[in-house]
């Protein structure tokens, strides 16, 4: 699981997973236990196995059985199917440990896994019947939360599910990599798991299975006095739909909570917090800035409170929508009103807050979502589930990262440490993520703020001294836009080497959860590849120790470990070729060309875009061309992408979408002079700008449909210096146009996160030698931090620091060296074109 959450319970500084902590409740008991000579046994970061040795091969795929658990009953529940189980030779798995399983089951888990404390793999229809069975009987006092992908047989905890039992993968609809299972066909499909129960269309459901699903179809809204009209929020804990009250015709707001489900910091579920919501509510009646409660229900077990609805527009929106520094156009004016309006409702906002404390109620949970603004100027607070009461001097169990108060806040401090960094934030938008790594950060800041927006000194220190307490002054670092380069380069490089860990087989450098994927340690993105890459490119130094441990290491890639550029051996052998460990390089391309590698996708990131312009690189010419055939197979015409990026359609950009074909195409045509390759350049980017839409600052970005992307990853500038390069060898005015509207984006003043692929630093990287960037090295230092007597940045969500690539310190080294290094370096494959084809003379055939 990608949670970011759950990988920073093991270190305060890093993203780890729970192999790595001394926590008690890291692991259950039951592993202590010693299982027969005939076993086998294997541990991930979330899951244990356990499988019998010897015994015949399991089906690929078939009717899994899931047992769910509350936490008091979550040792009992293992050790119930680990009897079972192992005397009968059944393969089964579970959570390693009781704080994976609070973080699967809390509010912010994904709905489609949580609940799933054990799995176990029956060999076949019959055995899945008997399993279910006999279980039912061993497990009839076990209470666990509603598994919803699953169907549920009986009443108790067991459920099950139609998917893979073997490890196989295919592409989405979006071009991702994902784990797959085979249709009637024999075609290889997502194995989809989503938030409700489906039967595959090439299988059919046990038919000792059928009262169980009709009992689940039982269960309707029909009889309610209240009509379900859409969803508004879904969370682990619940949905919260809008209504309509069908005796009086007001529209309404339900929230519902799932029994043992969205747990909190307290262990409380989300019906514990219902049950305390209501009471908060009925304590706060009257007030103008808390929803009306309407009444409460139960429907199938699970809670529901009815409330007021609140015709309002959450503030996080309105701060999306109105924050200045986001727009290429930005001028003072623009940063005075927003100001103006900002003070305004941060003063209503305040005095929401105090109406409750007046009624002797903490609200515990401030942050934009949970502010809705009306037309009429009325501030509503939404969401009491963390409530507490002012007399108790407490503090909430649950807390958005960028708003929730240090140890040493109770009661009343807890709101008014939420409210100062709401103070900050509508000026510094999740910034305040970043206190828990260094709270003094908060005094820099603070004067960023002031340098930007014109706000009150007085409003700004007072803010400050709220959040900042007694942790005194920010420690003394080199900052961007103000140290000099060699300065800002060893600072950043001390950084990166205090956070090493060669003692490690995982990992070399700390960097994105998503480098606990097989493979995820060594490679380009997350792994000791980049940042080796990094360290080399910008003239840090080179680490004999630190090479020789992805040297050895590498050829020894684990089951399912990436092969691309980004992902796996061919940006590992990339960076090994550029450090001159040349044989090492051809070493693990072979290794590479062994897999089904033409089966992969077009895609730069882990594709056969990355793949084909690294063995060009290489000298492997045929090889690389092979692969250009491939993608300009699949290419398609312009018109047969979809105009959005992203969810069930392929992805644009860069790393994942048709500018990483284009730029092999552009590379075998210096490499070749084809100019058919040229043709083939220019329909794949034809196809990422019909996925672009206009900004209201006339910018052209990215479109998701519900939001535009600017980033080097699956935004705007990567498509942009791949349209540059095209642009080198044949001037289109058209695409010269979309190049400057392209690129206009870097204008903006404001990136949430630092990094190379979704932050500043790919900003700055991807149009490298602009003039346009240079005020984005300053405002790095919005995310600066001090680490290891040195500087580092934090990686996605901004949680934990990263020394990674794609994600931290590594790309952002990366990118101020494309700026400013002695000599500047350049993203891979993306450095000046040849003023003319190599191979003009003797064209080559694709």
């Amino acid at each position: 699981m990608d949670q970011h959450e759950l990988y920073c319970l093991a270190d305060p500084v890093f993203y780890d997973n729970l192999e790595h902590t001394d926590a008690a409740d890291a692991e259950f008991a039951i592993l202590g236990r010693a299982l027969p000579a005939n076993w086998f046994h294997e541990k991930t970061d979330t899951w244990c196995y356990f499988a019998p040795t010897g015994a015949p091969p399991l089906p690929a795929q078939g009717w899994k059985i899931h047992v769910s658990a509350r936490v008091e009953d979550a040792e009992k529940a293992i050790e119930t199917v680990w009897d079972y189980c192992v005397p009968r030779g059944i393969a089964f798995k579970f959570l390693r440990g009781l704080a994976v399983l609070v973080m699967t089951n809390s509010k912010a888990a994904s709905r489609a896994s949580s609940g799933k404390l054990v799995t176990i793999y029956p060999r076949d229809e019959a055995q899945l019947e008997l399993v279910l069975k006999e279980l039912r009987e061993l497990l009839q006092d076990v209470r666990g939360p509603y598994i919803l992908s699953d169907l549920r047989y009986g009443e108790g905890p067991l459920y099950v599910r139609y998917g893979g039992f073997a490890e196989r993968h295919t592409l989405s609809g979006s071009g991702e990599r994902v784990l797959a299972v085979e249709d009637g066909g024999g075609r290889l499909v997502p194995d989809v798991r989503g938030s409700t129960f489906t039967v595959p269309p090439w299988t059919t459901l046990p038919e000792f299975l059928q009262p169980h699903l009709a009992a689940r179809n039982a269960v309707t809204t029909s009889e309610l006095p209240y009509r379900i009209e859409s969803v508004l929020h879904f969370s682990n804990g619940g949905g919260v739909y809008l209504g309509r009250d069908l005796r009086t015709q007001e529209q309404v707001v339900l929230k519902e909570a799932r029994p043992y489900a969205g747990l909190d910091a307290a262990g409380r579920d989300a019906v514990a917090r219902l049950e305390h919501e209501r009471a908060i509510l009925e304590r706060l009646d009257g007030l103008a800035a808390v929803p009306a409660l309407r009444g409460h229900f139960v429907l199938g077990e699970h809670h529901f409170l009815v409330q007021e609805f609140v015709d309002g527009v959450a503030l996080q929106r309105r701060l999306v929508h109105r924050f200045p520094l986001t727009r290429a156009t930005c001028t003072e004016r623009d940063l005075a009103e927003y100001t103006d309006w900002a003070l305004e409702t941060l003063e209503q906002v305040g005095r929401a807050v105090a109406a409750l404390h007046e009624r002797g109620v903490v609200f515990g949970d401030l942050h934009p979502d949970n502010i809705l603004l009306t037309e009429s100027g009325r501030v509503v607070l939404i969401d009491y589930e963390v409530a507490t009461l002012l007399a108790d001097d407490t503090r909430p169990a649950l807390g958005h990262p960028a708003f929730a108060a240090p140890e040493d806040r109770r009661g009343a401090g807890v709101d008014e440490y939420a409210l100062a960094c709401l103070r900050l934030g509508l000026f510094a938008p999740q910034c305040t993520i970043m206190l828990p790594l260094h709270r003094p950060k908060v005094v820099q800041l603070g004067r960023l703020v002031a340098e930007t927006f014109p706000v009150p000194p007085a409003y700004l220190d007072e803010t400050v001294g709220i959040i900042a307490g007694d942790a005194g002054e920010p420690a003394p670092m080199p900052l961007p836009g103000s140290a000099p380069w060699p300065e800002l380069r060893d600072a950043m490089c001390r950084a990166i080497l205090a956070s090493a860990t060669p003692q490690r087989d995982d990992r070399l450098f700390p960097g994105d959860v998503t480098q606990f994927r097989p493979g995820g340690g060594l490679n380009m993105a997350t792994g000791a590849a980049g940042v080796l890459y990094a360290l080399h490119a910008t003239g840090a130094g080179r680490f004999p120790e630190h090479e020789e441990w992805l040297r050895k290491r590498a050829p020894h890639p684990v089951p399912g470990s990436g092969i691309g550029l980004y992902d796996g051996l061919h940006g590992i052998a990339y960076v090994l070729d550029l450090l001159g460990h040349r044989q090492d390089a051809h070493d693990l391309v072979e290794i590479a060309m062994r897999e089904n590698w033409e089966r992969l996708e077009s895609a730069l990131h882990s594709g056969l875009s990355g793949i084909g312009l690294n063995l060009l690189r290489l000298g492997r010419t045929d090889e690389a061309l092979r692969a250009a055939g491939i993608c300009a197979d699949r290419l398609g015409d312009v018109g047969d992408v979809p105009e959005t990026s992203g969810g069930e359609h392929p992805r644009a950009g860069l790393l994942y979408g048709s500018s990483g074909p284009a730029l092999l195409f552009l590379h075998a045509y210096e490499h070749t002079g084809d100019t058919a390759l040229l043709d083939l350049a220019e329909r794949a980017l034809r196809q990422d700008l019909r996925r672009c839409a206009h900004a209201v600052d006339g910018s052209l970005q990215v479109n998701q449909g519900w939001r535009l992307l600017p980033y080097l990853d699956e935004g705007s500038v990567g498509i942009a210096a791949v349209l540059a390069r095209y642009l080198a060898h044949r001037h289109d005015d058209e695409l010269a146009t979309a190049l400057a509207e392209l690129k206009l984006v870097a204008r903006s003043g404001f990136f949430v996160q630092p990094g190379m692929f979704t932050g500043r630093a790919g900003i700055i990287a991807a149009l490298a030698g602009d003039p346009v960037i240079e005020p984005h090295i300053k405002s790095l230092s919005w995310h600066a931090l001090p680490y290891g007597e040195g500087l580092a940045f934090p990686g996605d969500q901004l949680l934990r620091l990263s020394m990674d690539f794609s994600t931290g310190t590594a790309g952002v080294l990366f990118a101020i060296g494309t700026a400013q290094g002695e000599r500047p370096c350049r993203l891979p494959f993306l450095e000046a074109a040849p003023e003319r084809p190599l191979g003009t003379e003797s064209p080559k055939e694709v």
